[in-house]
């Protein structure tokens, strides 16, 4: 691997496109270098709440995240290739029953906000979105595993919930929408 990423100015793609894993070579503007540029910067998002105070159990589930959305850029960049699996969807499944466990039941819309980490957090959610669109468009146009996609939804409904949980870690909590409210 050292070998392969020690020149990273190779000039290939100053015509506009860029390389596959598989080594086909596709415009840089094509549906599936969006899906995969999205994936990309949830992952960097993620970097940045990750620089925030968090509790234990949330950074080490964020940090795995990470390693699984550089495979889902994997096997999104290998087409074919399947590198998210059942066992990564079964993780966030877990790990939304868990934080979701200890959450009292929402009555009204959540703003994004609160605290530092859980708004971040919420830009974490809408950027997995934007990529979970992405995917579906990708999917639309060429033959792709459903795992890619089930595990962005689920990702979003996980970054929502922890967004939650991280208010409370904080000594917040969610803010809500008011329906009902003076004019501005």
């Amino acid at each position: 691997m050292g070998n392969r990423l020690s020149k990273i100015a190779t000039r290939t793609g100053d015509d506009g496109t860029t390389g596959l894993g598989d080594g086909a070579r596709v415009r840089k503007d094509s549906v599936r270098i969006a899906a995969i540029g999205d994936v990309d910067e949830l992952n960097s998002n993620l970097g940045v709440l990750l620089c925030e105070t968090l509790p234990d159990t949330v950074r080490s589930a964020l940090v795995a995240i990470q390693h699984d959305l550089f495979d889902l850029g994997g096997e999104l960049c290998i087409p074919g290739h399947t590198m998210i699996t059942e066992r990564h969807l079964a993780q966030l499944d877990g790990w939304l029953a868990d934080y979701n466990a200890d959450l009292p039941p929402l009555k009204e819309f959540i703003l994004p906000g609160g605290s530092r980490p859980a708004a971040l957090a919420h830009v974490c959610r809408t950027v997995c979105r934007r990529a979970e669109r992405a995917i579906v468009a990708l999917g639309e146009k060429e033959p792709l595993n459903a795992a890619p996609r089930q595990y962005v939804n689920r990702l979003s409904d996980l970054l929502f919930v922890l967004a939650r949980v991280l208010n409370r870690a904080d000594g917040g909590m969610d803010v809500l929408w008011q329906r009902e409210r003076p004019p501005a």
